[in-house]
């Protein structure tokens, strides 16, 4: 695994990070496919029609069904899903956060219930690496504590220390598996989460500690979880100056296209989000101007595409009259092509961001998004 800077502009920077099934350009959105699939009824090739880079799946769902052994067996996520481009798991840090019920967190792990059926489940950071390393991601994220705000700051620090020592052993762990002959995927590698609520002191503490570990890269976790937009931008402006210069960062669950132009102006390489997938089932769609409902009667007869300039498969066939027609007969079809939209939208905004930082104009593509915006 390597991180190469190619461009620079003020904090954003534009990337290339090397994996073992292929190159992240970056700054990158990555397509969330929890259970190996995305919600709304797209395929693999579907998403490489649409220009996904990486697939983002999920540890804990993953595990509770189909199982990480079953996975492993038919080829990791890889072979699982018939997808050759890379791969990031999560832990399940935050799935055990804000789906589990009667969770118990303690030094050696999290005792949780199943939110499908209740059975109880013991995940330990050790545990967590060895389910990722079955699925054979080439992202493994560590095992962490995910803490709600508004928090109290005694109990975030001890979390912060907690969450320090489940990465070390979290790089233990993979350290090992990564050496074993019949490994998934020998190159993956693990990216460390910064944790500390809106606690400035925290935050920065946390990732000096956890820089240490020299990962391959580091992540921004423990936002969007009821902190105001303003206080995670001032995290972000506190934080991410005191980030590794040399390792891809990465600000998870977080992801308006607002967010991720300024995500990118304050140095963010990655980011995910199921927000352009959710909408998209709601007939919710992104472009240039904001956000389209589609569910609108005043699209009842509108005869155009979602977005004249798009480029997508579902604005080069369909009208807005026709998708509408497809959400309110609540036919199937609908969510796919919603979602299908929404997904190249988020794709192609990074690549515009990419391309305008390699040309040294991102300064005045933010200024531009803005202004569509605001005219609309």
């Amino acid at each position: 695994m390597s991180f190469k800077l190619l461009k620079t502009e003020n904090r954003a920077r534009r990337g290339c990070f090397e994996t073992p099934h292929g190159q992240i350009q970056t700054p990158v959105f990555m397509n969330v496919g929890t259970q190996a699939a995305i919600k709304g009824g797209l395929s693999s090739e579907d998403l490489e029609r649409i220009g996904c880079q990486v697939e983002l799946s999920n540890t804990y769902h993953l595990h509770l069904r189909p199982g990480e052994q079953t996975v492993r067996r038919l080829g990791g996520l890889h072979g699982f899903m018939d997808w050759n481009r890379p791969i990031l798991t999560d832990s399940g840090g935050f799935q055990i956060y804000s789906l589990a019920k009667l969770r118990k967190i303690k030094e050696e792990g999290v005792y949780f219930s199943s939110h499908i059926d209740g059975r109880k489940i013991f995940m330990s950071p050790e545990d967590s690496m060895r389910i990722q390393s079955a699925l054979g991601s080439d992202i493994a994220m560590a095992f962490d504590e995910c803490v709600g705000i508004p928090a109290e700051y005694s109990y975030t620090a001890e979390s912060c220390g907690r969450t320090l020592r489940w990465l070390a052993r979290c790089k233990a762990e993979l350290d090992r598996l990564n050496r074993l002959e019949d490994t998934v995927n020998r190159g993956q590698c693990l990216f460390g989460i910064n944790q500390g609520a809106v606690f400035k002191d925290l935050r920065l503490g946390h990732m000096e500690r956890i820089a240490e570990l020299d990962l391959p890269g580091y992540a921004v976790g423990g936002l969007a979880v009821g902190e105001s937009t303003e206080e995670m931008y001032e995290i972000l402006d506190t934080l991410v100056p005191h980030m590794p210069a040399d390792k891809p960062r990465y600000l998870m669950g977080v992801g308006t296209p607002e967010n991720i132009v300024e995500g990118v102006y304050r140095g963010i390489d990655f980011f995910d989000c199921v927000m352009p997938a959710r909408n998209g089932r709601h007939g919710r769609m992104y472009t240039s101007e904001g956000v389209l409902n589609l569910k609108n009667e005043k699209y009842a007869m509108d005869g155009r595409p979602i977005e004249e300039s798009c480029g997508c498969p579902v604005c080069a066939r369909y009208s807005r009259a026709y998708l509408r027609h497809l959400f309110k007969a609540e036919e199937v079809l609908a969510l796919r092509l919603g979602v299908m939209h929404n997904l190249w939208y988020y794709n192609k905004l990074m690549e515009d961001i990419r391309q305008a930082l390699e040309e040294g104009r991102f300064e005045a593509f933010r200024r531009e998004f803005y202004a569509k915006r605001s005219q609309a």
